[in-house]
């Protein structure tokens, strides 16, 4: 009995003695891993926003000076979302939305909205969808240029009849026979703007990665 006692005691010790090897390690490689992860992930974003807004047309770290949105039942987010500020020699030029289309025809569909300080649409894109292949497709830039269509726009320009699809009575154009997709987009993007226009000052002013607007 005190050999099998003594062996189990050994046995615990070993695996004890492994568990926080394992676990050292594992802390060890997160430590040396997160900021390379962290970089990783700033430039795909940065990739995606100069799709949207181009380097060039502003000079801070868009990124850095970055500000939490509380939900908003016109981003469509129900969590606070972060907001990209974008200046140009210390002057407001553009910010970039996180904004999600509830209504999709397979669900949500999120987007990033970039509308320049005096309220026109510098460009959209959608981040993730489960759309139908074939006829969600076409919301994706790399499939279709549709998504273009927003590029320019503003309320100054369109007055909020005009944000539909032709089917609806609107402006927008749309695929035949997918009309819930492009609507939802539309729908979504046109609420971004509305948004935009009543908390502009606010958003230009909130302090970097503030949880209010």
């Amino acid at each position: 009995m005190t050999s099998i006692l003594r062996h189990a005691s050994i046995t615990a010790g070993i695996l004890t003695a492994f568990a926080i090897i394992g676990t050292a390690l594992l802390a060890v490689t997160y430590l040396v891993t997160r900021p390379i992860i962290a970089e990783t992930e700033k430039q795909a974003k940065l990739a995606l926003i100069g799709q949207i807004l181009p380097r060039s047309q502003y000079d801070n770290d868009i990124i850095k000076d970055a500000a939490l949105l509380p939900p908003s039942a016109e981003l469509g987010n129900k969590e606070p979302t972060p907001v990209y500020r974008a200046s140009k020699e210390g002057q407001p030029y553009a910010a970039v939305l996180e904004v999600i289309a509830p209504d999709g025809y397979s669900g949500k569909i999120r987007m990033i909205v970039a509308i320049k300080g005096d309220g026109v649409i510098s460009g959209v894109r959608v981040v993730a969808h489960n759309e139908t292949p074939g006829l969600g497709d076409y919301i994706d830039i790399a499939k279709n240029s549709w998504i273009r269509i927003f590029e320019g726009k503003s309320l100054s320009k369109y007055p909020d009849q005009d944000w539909k699809v032709k089917k609806d009575g609107g402006k927008f154009e749309h695929m035949a026979g997918a009309t819930v997709t492009p609507r939802a987009v539309v729908k979504a993007v046109h609420k971004s703007l509305k948004y935009f226009n009543a908390n502009r000052d606010k958003i230009f002013s909130l302090p970097a990665d503030s949880p209010h607007p």
